[in-house]
Parts: structure tokens; sequence; C-alpha cells
């Protein structure tokens, strides 16, 4: 959906896929993978029994995939706690992605001028398992915007981002990616789907997919996906804040072209 609350989507752990069907998969380093992934924006430590809760592995396993990511540099052990914050060497993935991101960078501009345009909250997401994660955010200079900023993460089913992001990926990849939804939270999916199936729907009458209350209930937004070409993966970006600000109405009437034009403008500036 658009901007976030303080609040961020808790990371799942995919099944990995059989190794009948991959023989190439490596079990060991999807798992290591899998603890670097659970580390969430506005936690700084994480315990091997956390860890364990999040990745549905034994603690024994998690154990031994700490130590190994420690030593790597992925990890740093605190000493007066024993927990593990993110290390350095993520940090150093992290940031030769980012520089090397150009369409974050073609965006940028043009997203700091939509988002001071609706006194809004502007960003670019990409997917990451079952959340969309922020590549790039910009905010108006009013003082109720969201406190999100890149690297933020918020759920694919119920915010305008992911939505839209489900919209505009082929449909055997959008099927995936709900089953895998569903299976995250079964009891709440007759809801969530139904929420996917308007949000399919907005996008291919109004061009945008749209989150009113659905992930946060003071939270709305609308957003709008794109093809960034050379060999990425499809992206979106949203417009969104907080619902005393920013109506259904105004987001509809006012933002909705604004952002349509936005999307067009950035493709055009994209290398091909």
């Amino acid at each position: 959906m658009a901007t976030a609350a303080p609040a961020t989507a808790k990371p799942r752990r995919l099944p990995p896929p059989k190794p009948k069907e991959d023989r190439h998969f490596v079990t060991a380093l999807a798992r290591g993978l899998d603890v670097l992934a659970c580390f969430r924006t506005g936690e700084s430590t994480l315990s091997n029994q956390e860890l364990a809760q999040r990745c549905q592995l034994p603690k024994s396993t998690v154990t031994r995939l700490t130590m190994t990511l420690t030593r790597l540099g992925y990890l740093i052990q605190v000493p007066e706690t024993g927990r593990y914050r993110l290390g350095t060497a993520c940090l150093a993935l992290g940031s030769a992605l980012l520089t090397r991101l150009d369409v974050r960078q073609i965006a940028r501009p043009l997203m700091q001028e939509l988002a001071s345009a609706t006194h809004a909250t502007v960003s670019l997401g990409v997917r990451d398992r079952l959340s969309m994660i922020y590549a790039e955010n910009c905010r108006s200079a009013a003082a109720l915007t969201l406190p999100l900023d890149v690297g933020s993460r918020i759920p694919v089913a119920s915010s305008a981002i992911g939505r839209a992001w489900l919209a505009a990926v082929p449909e055997r990849e959008r099927l995936a990616v709900m089953a895998l939804v569903r299976a995250a939270d079964e009891p709440a999916w007759p809801g969530i789907e139904l929420g996917i199936a308007r949000a399919l729907d907005d996008y291919s009458t109004l061009g945008v997919s749209c989150s009113f209350g659905d992930w946060q209930p003071d939270v709305n937004g609308i957003a709008r996906a794109f093809d960034p070409g050379s060999g990425l993966p499809v992206m979106a970006i949203n417009v969104g804040g907080p619902a005393a600000m920013l109506s259904p109405d105004y987001l509809l009437g006012e933002v909705r072209p604004l952002l349509i034009a936005l999307v067009a403008r950035l493709q055009e500036a994209l290398p091909d």
C-alpha cells in the first residue's frame, strides 16, 4: 500500500523447492539467507531462539548458521547479550546494489517533485518474498508524512505498492505468490483474496491499485507498476500517507493522473 506505518511486514520463510524439482538448489545456502532476511526495520538484534522461530528451523541448525555468518561478516554477535545484528558484509552488498540501480537515480527527482506537489510520501519498491522493499523514498515537507525509509518492508497482499506489483507480473508469477500468501495465513485468506481481486480490477480500470485502510486502518495509498528493463524485476511506485490527509477521492481524482504521468516519464527516461 502506500507509505507505511511504523510496523513492518514480517518476513515469511518460503519453502525451498523439493530436490526432485531442482537438484541445483542448495538448501544450506537458502537457510543462511533466510536467517539474514529475518531482520526487520527497527530491530537492532535477534537471538538464536528468535531466528529459529522466524525461520521455522531447529535452534541447533540456526546456531551453526549464525556462527558461519558471523565468521563471514554477515552477522555481528553482541558480546554483552550473545544476540546478533547484521554485519558490514550485508551493508556492502546493499550499497553495491543501490549505487548501481540506475532506475533509482532517475526516479528520485521525479518522485520528489510528486511528493512535494501532493504532500505525501512517494516510494519505489521491489518484491522480496511476501514483502515489498523500498529502494527509494521521497517525502514532502508536510509534518504528518509517514516515517518509512529505504529498506522498509510492507506486505505484498494488502499494500497498494504490492498489489500494483501483483497486477503487473505474469499470471503464473502472481498465482505463485498468492499461494504463498495463503499458506502464510490461511484463516485471513478469504479477505486477502477479495482485496487482491478488487485491486486487480482497479488496476485494469483506473491504471492504479488502491489500498484504503486495508494494510493500516489510518493509511491510504495508490500505486502503479512498471518494467524497468535491463533484466531488473518489475517495480512499483506508490503515493500515500495518513488517511486524514489523503482521502480516496483526493488520491484518485488529483494524484492518480500525476502518478501515471510520472511512471510514463520514468519509462521514457530509462535506457533500453
